[in-house]
């Protein structure tokens, strides 16, 4: 019995220490299990992943394999804690497309930036004061020092849900950074001459032609042809909580 508590603590220590490390919710960390183990098709109650999460019980092979697809890691580090929790020579495929967002890792020292809206993003390169007077005073933490100004911004619609990593679905914060020169391959902040918001897209090259890429494979691509203005690059995602 003493055998069993202890490998069903050890397993929710490590589901704890993965969702950290992905940046997933601690409140309502069960509601998001579900719903990302429900898009993946393996059904499983908020129940019984709040019995993973408080080592009351380790799941079934087939769920334990799609947390470990969902968050990156590998299945035999999650299950037995054996070996590296990610392939050192598979690190850079937690993404299927190179991206320049990064889990988010535990903070040795926390920066904080104003959380503006899709129009105030939009206008943030026009402005010497890029939000609305009270809304200095919605901050987000991180990590992460940016190299010029930086804002966080809510992601709207689905545009960015992609059935395969990375996704970034509605209601997750994004990190602009916009002391960073935008490069193919990295996720953007952009304003389009004939949109008042600001869009977020993925920046992709082409046959010389730049492109702003939905990560939803339903949605069509942006040509940029002196259409549009970047304003920065995305850093990090997170849910918001």
């Amino acid at each position: 019995m003493v055998a069993k508590e202890n490998l069903r603590q050890a397993f929710s220590l490590r589901l704890h220490n993965a969702c950290d490390k992905a940046g997933i919710r601690v409140r309502g960390r069960a509601v998001d299990i579900q719903a990302e183990l429900k898009r993946r098709g393996v059904h499983a109650t908020t129940t019984a992943i709040g019995k993973w999460l408080n080592a009351e019980a380790i799941p079934e092979a087939d769920k334990l394999r799609a947390l470990a697809r969902w968050l990156g890691i590998r299945a035999e580090w999650l299950e037995y804690g054996e070996g590296e929790m990610i392939q050192p020579e598979k690190a850079g495929d937690l993404a299927s497309e190179p991206s320049n967002v990064l889990p988010a890792i535990q903070p040795t020292r926390l920066y904080r930036y104003p959380v503006v809206s899709e129009v105030q993003a939009g206008a943030w390169t026009e402005a010497v004061q890029p939000y609305e007077p009270g809304a200095e005073d919605h901050f987000e933490l991180t990590d992460y020092k940016a190299k010029g100004p930086a804002f966080w911004l809510e992601v709207s619609g689905d545009s960015m849900t992609s059935p395969t990593r990375p996704s970034i679905p509605e209601g997750h914060f994004i990190l602009v950074d916009t002391g960073l020169a935008p490069q193919p391959g990295d996720l953007v902040v952009a304003k389009l001459d004939t949109e008042e918001k600001a869009t977020f897209k993925k920046l992709v090259s082409d046959a010389g032609q730049l492109y702003l890429k939905p990560l939803n494979p339903a949605y069509r691509m942006i040509p940029i042809d002196g259409n549009c203005r970047l304003i920065g690059v995305v850093k990090e995602a997170k849910m918001k909580l």
